[in-house]
């Protein structure tokens, strides 16, 4: 069975808009983490401001699909969870490749923000990004 979706010519329009999208998701990720490590650590210590971040970043990831989702049209539920599906590609794959080229993290590192047991909740963050277009879809009624 073929998950993504029908040949469509607007395809390579909504596939200019994800991306579009989910450059937006960039600079929330960005700010979250200064938020985390210049605020929230000091005051609150960094057991208890990983977490928290994780919960925060979710919540801003979702908040920004729910009021935006109206830009990318009248979409089918198939849609939804094929977009969820190439923005949780494009994350993983953006954070490996930057965290490993750019910033020179250890695989280990890398692979440890894969642990929730360690407080990181950025495997929530993940499952957030993937699930957000269709929960707002349905929340919508879009």
């Amino acid at each position: 069975m073929n998950t993504f979706p029908q040949k469509n010519p607007y395809m390579p329009t909504l596939l200019l808009k994800c991306l579009g999208f989910w450059i937006a998701f960039i600079p929330i990720a960005i700010l979250n983490g200064l938020l985390r490590e210049r605020v929230l650590a000091p005051l609150l210590g960094p057991s208890l401001a990983l977490p928290l971040s994780g919960i925060f970043c979710g919540s801003l990831f979702f908040l920004l699909v729910y009021f935006t989702l109206p830009w990318f049209g009248r979409l089918t539920a198939r849609y939804y969870r094929w977009i969820g599906l190439l923005w949780l590609g494009m994350t993983v794959l953006f954070e490996f490749l930057f965290g490993r080229l750019v910033v020179g993290k250890s695989w280990g590192e890398l692979l440890s923000a894969y642990n929730p047991a360690s407080g990181n909740l950025w495997l929530l963050v993940l499952l957030v990004i993937v699930l957000s277009p269709s929960l707002a879809g349905r929340l919508r009624k879009a």
